[in-house]
């Protein structure tokens, strides 16, 4: 296990412990992509600038989204490299469209892709499980020899997994395929921007100088 995966695996879990006291006592929460820790955002693939810009757009969207889902329903608002995933239940399409429309007018977002369902709230046990999910893949993820689990961003939402991130082609498959092995998963959804293998050879490069 290489020294980043040694760092990686329990500063994982502490952040996903402390998600999963966030995200159950609101009905709007935060996922914010990029980095467990600051620590590790040399590691990212996205800029510093896009970092940086993704926090900003989930505290903003999430904000707006307070007064515009209440307490009918429950969102997950995750940012990746400009891009939002909005996730989660809400009461009936009229609020799903004004949702996105809310996210679409913050500045900076350059696309949404609105996974929001017109169903009841899920429970206390629904969210504690998808986040178990999520725990057990990021450690799949960090074990994983093909991969740089930093590099990628999991939601899961009702057994549903999400897969944000910018990837090889190659990369994209191996971590679509290890998300469907894990138990309790019932679907995989890639959201992936693909990079090719020589702009993944140049980040490496670029992240090697620096470090």
């Amino acid at each position: 296990m290489s020294k980043w995966q040694r760092m990686a695996r329990p500063v994982a879990t502490i952040a996903l412990a402390g998600a999963l006291a966030v995200s159950l006592q609101g009905c709007v929460g935060i996922v914010v992509g990029g980095a467990v820790v600051g620590g590790l955002a040399a590691t990212d693939r996205r800029t510093l600038g896009a970092q940086t810009e993704d926090k900003e757009i989930a505290l903003k969207a999430n904000s707006r989204l307070s007064s515009t889902v209440g307490d009918a329903g429950h969102v997950d608002v995750t940012s990746y490299n400009r891009k939002v995933l909005l996730t989660g239940e809400v009461k009936d399409e009229k609020t799903r469209q004004a949702a996105e429309q809310e996210v679409k007018q913050i500045t900076g977002v350059q696309a949404v892709m609105n996974e929001l369902e017109v169903v009841g709230i899920s429970n206390f046990g629904s969210r504690s499980n998808d986040l178990f999910i999520t725990s057990k893949l990021s450690a799949t993820f960090i074990d994983s020899r093909d991969l740089n689990a930093n590099s990628i961003k999991i939601v899961t939402e009702r057994g549903t997994v999400y897969l944000l991130g910018r990837v090889t082609e190659h990369e994209g498959k191996v971590a679509a395929d290890l998300a469907s092995g894990v138990s309790g998963v019932t679907r995989v959804v890639k959201m992936f921007e693909y990079i090719t293998d020589e702009e993944l050879k140049e980040m490496n490069a670029a992240q090697g100088a620096r470090s």
